[in-house]
């Protein structure tokens, strides 16, 4: 293959409105939880997963599982983590059963301003999608997330 090879052109092409794609829904909410509820999307996402944890085996996810769930590295999934705890909307505590474990939990406040902050999460989604649909490269993009069913856990 050569790099005109008309396979990578379109794959090139592809991916280019599949970031576009991305670029332009993050970018959407990412203005509507600013200035609504003063939350970025990765912060908000981060609630999101946390929030979804519970108590029992398997119930708290490791920070690395955090981080893959964010699309962030560890380091910075820590430095957002530590952002949102001194926020109030977030607490750690020791694992009771392994010392050397941290658990990460979602404060009360957290798990209000996340209730709060949901609407506003999904009404920018879809308006970003509609929004999209309009663009004849993004549409059928737009139409393969839609009907995108959500990953059964492992």
């Amino acid at each position: 293959m050569t790099a005109t090879d008309p396979a990578l052109t379109a794959l090139s092409q592809g991916w280019c409105a599949l970031s576009l794609l991305h670029g332009r829904i993050e970018a959407h909410i990412e203005r509507a939880l600013q200035t609504r509820h003063d939350l970025s999307v990765r912060e908000y996402s981060l609630l999101d997963v946390l929030s979804r944890q519970h108590d029992g085996d398997g119930g708290h996810l490791q920070m690395k599982q955090v981080a893959d769930a964010v699309v962030l590295s560890q380091s910075a999934t820590t430095r957002l983590v530590t952002r949102l705890e001194d926020r109030g909307l977030l607490e750690r505590y020791l694992c009771p059963t392994d010392r050397r474990g941290i658990y990460t939990n979602v404060t009360e406040t957290g798990l209000k301003l996340l209730e709060e902050a949901r609407p506003t999460n999904d009404s920018a989604l879809r308006e970003a999608l509609d929004e999209a649909a309009k663009n004849p490269e993004l549409a059928p993009l737009v139409r393969v997330v839609e009907t995108l069913k959500a990953p059964v856990p492992a």
